[in-house]
């Protein structure tokens, strides 16, 4: 069964899909600055979950370089990809 959270995350998600879809047709509000917003405070919090839990912080250098090595193999992996592709494309 699903947890009461989700349905905290899901609730305003339904209802911005729905108001979204109703007010399709107005003008449309600039929602830029709303959103940097509640990025900051969502990057300022995580940074202070992470300070604040001493457990967390002492493991931060194993899991960032893991992270660390998932990104660049991601990445690099991500053009090499492209790269295939442009080049199969090219040849056609």
């Amino acid at each position: 069964m699903l947890d009461l959270k989700v349905f905290y995350l899901i609730i305003p998600l339904v209802a911005g899909i729905l108001l979204g879809y109703l007010l399709r047709g107005k003008r449309k509000a600039d929602l830029s600055r709303v959103t940097l917003g509640a990025i900051v405070v969502l990057i300022f919090s995580l940074g202070f979950s992470i300070g604040s839990n001493n457990q967390l912080l002492a493991s931060l250098p194993r899991v960032g370089l893991n992270a660390l090595v998932i990104m660049f193999l991601a990445v690099g992996f991500s053009v090499l990809f492209v790269l295939l592709v442009k080049r199969k494309m090219w040849l056609q």
